[in-house]
């Protein structure tokens, strides 16, 4: 609508217009948020986002407490550290197969 149409319009027919254009952006508004929300829903990543690894056996076992084992993966165990620091192998740790046992 031009200024000079608005002119003409009683304060009621404005009122009026007012509240259309209210409800309209409002809806418009609803709209907009509900598309955001599934574009939101699309990126997200699912909780459980790391894919399942295998269980793997320990690889190496600690001679003073036999409990203590570590499968080669990630950091090593503080024992293992203060073995090897101490001028041991690590090949000293390593857990032989039941096969290798002959």
């Amino acid at each position: 609508m031009k200024r000079t149409e608005l002119d003409r319009l009683s304060t009621d027919d404005l009122w009026l217009l007012h509240v259309e254009v209210c409800q309209l952006l409002q809806q418009r508004i609803q709209t907009e948020k509900l598309r955001l929300e599934e574009r939101l829903k699309a990126l997200e990543t699912p909780v459980s986002g790391r894919r399942p690894y295998p269980p793997v056996s320990p690889q190496y076992r600690n001679p003073d407490q036999p409990s203590e084992t570590w499968a080669g993966r990630g950091r090593q165990p503080r024992w293992l550290v203060a073995q090897l620091s101490s001028g041991k192998r690590i090949d000293d740790f390593r857990i032989q197969k039941a096969a290798n046992r002959r």
